[in-house]
């Protein structure tokens, strides 16, 4: 086997396959192979696939990106704990080494599925692998030709000689800013190009070509046999005569989430509420549950076990954000939603007596989000390692949260009430494990995470927009629905009036949140399967099953506090 070393072009490496989706299970066939492929559905991030115990796992590579400064990479890529420069170092140390890729699975690549075929490369390929020499030579040279009208004759080319009948859309184009050389239409390696193109690099002309706008002309050519969600951008030389008529078409649109931080502050005016506002409507179609599903379903816990080890805790820390984000009504609101709760976010909202329902979802998303993490480490049936795996796993998504990273201060109360709940902490031996196996994740939950969490509850911890982009807001729900404080009796006071200066605080800026949460979230493609198993609704159905779910919360509550119980008692009688 070649062992890749530090520093080494990704292509050159035998066992990455490019661009590929679930088909690589197909090509591990033993224990022990791997592959690395990228992953659209993952956000671009490199994927681990790999053959265990008869499992195909499937391990995202988290990808860090660093600020540009001289003598260090563009980005860090992260498995678990440790960091490396780039892909072929971080396969080099997990198969030299013979690590587990993950120690919930105990996974150990050993031997790579060589690529068959030639690997095709893509422009955003490079730039994603920490390799933008290969992506920005091409464009950076500078081009010129002895004879200054084939600048204009170059984009014009293959329609000149092309038949009536012949297909004019290129495989890929490139979109010409500024005063860049026009690219040909006709697709070839970039080699070939370059080097047409080079010519005569530095030669003077006796006269400038004329020099291109700075906005391109777009032509969307006419291909139905392309995807709808993609469109060619298709450069295009003016000429005297004018641009022939064609399709105009804008880039892809960006997700919902994105243009909530380009949408301009309106003029704020009074508007008459028309009635409550659900932001986690029911009866949403599930492509994890059928119509009909029984509770805690093996075989749906399975496929999220799977999805959940898949991605890194800062990946599933932003699916997280954007789902309680949307949840919450601080982005995705509508018009509509605006218009008829008389105010412009879901923070507004829970302040008013009409934002009743919206303070019940948002408990119901509290408990539930609770219960869930709570039976991913009692629902751990093997190995104590197993247990304590999980127990880290929340620990670490719990880190990813917290104000400074994600800023989700809702989804962190949720992940820390479940470490925090009797049937958990009540697991001495797994505590026990977790601090002897993994000490720096029981260090932080003792030190760090414990502490922040007292805090928030308390109505003294971080709530400034930017360091958090969804602030805590369980408190002052729980204070509005009348629910009492918890803590002692004479610092019941001065808690109540902290509480309700955070509300004021957090209505206030409501706006800062907003605009803070679509920053966290710019550039952020979520995987959709794992967006939904953080909904509210899939969560209940999950729990309690399709008929469960629709009876008392009160109930249902009481009932899988019982099943958590007697999960405890079994994993670890007596204690």
């Amino acid at each position: 086997m070649q062992v890749p070393q530090d520093g080494e072009d990704l292509s050159h490496q035998p066992w990455y396959h490019g661009t590929l989706s679930r088909q690589a299970e197909a090509l591990l066939l033993q224990d022990g192979d791997f592959l690395v492929r990228t992953s659209g559905s993952r956000g671009d991030h490199p994927v681990i696939s790999c053959r265990w115990q008869g499992s195909a796992l499937h391990f995202e590579v988290f990808r860090v990106a660093l600020r540009p400064r001289p003598g260090r990479p563009e980005a860090l890529f992260q498995l678990e704990d440790e960091r490396f420069t780039s892909m072929p170092a971080l396969v080099h140390s997990y198969v030299t080494g013979q690590r587990p890729l993950s120690q919930a699975t105990g996974a150990v690549a050993s031997r790579p599925v060589v690529r068959q075929r030639p690997l095709r490369r893509s422009f955003s390929e490079d730039t994603l692998m920490g390799n933008p020499a290969r992506a920005e030579s091409f464009r950076a040279r500078k081009w010129s030709n002895s004879q200054p009208a084939d600048l204009d004759h170059t984009g014009q080319a293959t329609e000149a000689h092309s038949g009536p009948g012949a297909c004019t859309t290129p495989e890929s184009a490139l979109l010409r800013m500024g005063s860049d050389p026009v690219l040909p239409n006709v697709p070839a390696p970039l080699g070939t190009v370059a080097d047409s193109l080079r010519a005569s690099d530095g030669q003077l002309h006796a006269k400038a070509p004329t020099k291109p706008p700075r906005t391109p002309s777009l032509m969307l050519p006419d291909a139905p046999g392309l995807p709808s969600t993609y469109c060619e951008l298709v450069p295009r030389v003016p000429s005297a005569q004018g641009t022939h008529p064609g399709h105009s078409c804008s880039e892809p649109e960006a997700p919902w989430w994105e243009a909530e931080e380009e949408e301009e502050e309106e003029d704020r005016c009074f508007a008459r509420p028309q009635g409550e506002v659900s932001f986690c409507p029911p009866g949403n179609p599930s492509s994890l549950l059928g119509p009909q599903n029984r509770p805690l379903d093996p075989k749906v816990l399975h496929v999220l076990r799977g999805l959940f080890l898949e991605h890194h805790a800062d990946s599933t820390a932003l699916h997280l954000l954007l789902v309680d984000c949307q949840a919450a009504g601080l982005l995705g609101v509508t018009k509509a939603q605006q218009a008829a709760m008389g105010v412009r976010s879901g923070l507004e909202l829970l302040s008013l007596p009409h934002g009743h329902r919206l303070r019940l979802e948002l408990l119901e998303r509290l408990e539930t989000l609770e219960l869930a993490g709570a039976l991913a480490v009692l629902g751990c049936t093997g190995p104590l390692e197993e247990r304590a795996a999980a127990l880290r796993g929340l620990v670490e998504l719990a880190l990813a949260l917290r104000p400074g990273a994600a800023g989700d201060l809702a989804g962190l109360a949720a992940v820390m009430g479940a470490l925090l709940l009797p049937q958990v902490s009540r697991l001495e031996c797994t505590w026990r494990q977790l601090r002897q196996r993994h000490t720096e994740a029981a260090l932080a939950f003792e030190q760090e995470l414990k502490p922040l969490m007292r805090a928030l509850d308390e109505g003294s911890g971080p709530s400034e927009p930017g360091e958090v982009a969804l602030p805590h807001v369980a408190p002052a729900v729980r204070l509005l629905e009348g629910e009492d404080l918890e803590g002692p009796l004479e610092e019941s006071g001065e808690r109540l009036l902290r509480t309700l200066q955070g509300a004021r605080q957090m209505v206030r800026n409501a706006p800062k949140f907003r605009l803070a949460a679509a920053r966290r979230l710019q550039g952020f493609r979520p995987n959709p399967e794992l967006r939904e198993a953080l909904t509210t609704g899939f969560l209940q159905r999950l729990l309690w099953g399709s008929r469960g779910a629709r009876a008392p919360r009160a109930d249902r509550l009481q009932k899988f506090q019982r099943v958590l119980s007697i999960l405890s008692q079994c994993l670890e009688p007596g204690h």
